[in-house]
């Protein structure tokens, strides 16, 4: 028996890293899963994205561990895209009880860019980031009310999202932008879904292990970035966590060990924002 046995959960940017971990995860715990990813690039972005291989990848890899899962391609700056994956996978599964607002992008070049460039990042990060899990919110509460089962929220922050960092260029603002936004999202819904026993969190991770954080911009910027050394600095002796411990913190919360846990700006940081 399984801690979410019956329930179903919704993952954006479910074809790696995070979201993919994520999945597996609460597959693990029992339940079924609709993710959604993108599946191309973005040209702001200066990383690739995850492809259909990878979508179909981890569609086996939930299936493996016992679970069911509903995957479709999609961008998060579609709210008509996600919304139609949404109702498909209730239509195809029945209910909704989980979300996960995880789909994220960290534009960076330590270069000289262009003014056009840098309108570029900060709008793809503020569009992915911030609008994107607005998208997600607005396609899955209704969804949640209607079950009248309760249910759990949890958006995707960063370490970028309750501390001021990130450098001056508009990538780096338009993340740490957008991920202080998702705080403001998240604890205005949960005062607005409490009455519903929907619980609203956002979990802020330190660097983690994914192509976000391991790809040539990215490393060139940190490795410029003041006090930032090759990756920013935990207090504990650790450079960077794994997808999986961020995965820890979700399927608590999302769980009934949590059932009154909301509002709640959740790190799982190594101790970084306490050092800052």
């Amino acid at each position: 028996m399984g801690s979410l046995d019956g329930r179903v959960a919704f993952i954006t940017g479910v074809a790696r890293g995070q979201g993919r971990s994520h999945a597996i995860r609460l597959a693990s715990e029992g339940a079924d899963i609709i993710g959604i990813d993108i599946c191309a690039d973005i040209p702001a972005n200066g990383y690739p994205m995850a492809s259909r291989a990878e979508l179909d990848e981890t569609i086996a890899l939930v299936e493996n561990a016992g679970a069911k899962m509903l995957g479709t391609v999609a961008d998060v700056r579609d709210f008509y895209a996600v919304q139609a994956a949404v109702d498909a996978g209730v239509a195809h599964f029945g209910r909704l009880d989980i979300v996960c607002a995880n789909a994220g992008i960290a534009p960076t070049a330590f270069r000289e860019v262009s003014i056009e460039e840098d309108l570029d990042m900060w709008s793809a990060a503020i569009d992915v980031n911030l609008i994107g899990s607005f998208h997600t919110a607005k396609a899955t509460i209704p969804h949640l009310i209607a079950g009248e089962r309760g249910g759990a929220i949890v958006f995707t922050s960063s370490t970028a999202g309750l501390k001021g960092f990130g450098g001056s260029q508009g990538g780096g603002l338009g993340y740490a932008a957008s991920k202080h936004g998702v705080v403001g999202l998240m604890r205005t819904l949960a005062n607005a879904l409490a009455p519903h026993s929907i619980r609203v969190n956002t979990v802020h991770p330190t660097g983690v292990n994914t192509m976000m954080a391991n790809n040539p911009a990215m490393t060139a910027f940190l490795e410029q970035y003041p006090g930032a050394g090759p990756h920013l600095q935990n207090p504990m002796p650790v450079s960077m966590l794994e997808p999986e411990d961020i995965s820890a913190a979700i399927g608590y919360l999302v769980s009934d060990a949590a059932k009154y846990v909301t509002g709640v700006t959740f790190p799982v940081d190594a101790g970084f924002c306490n050092k800052l």
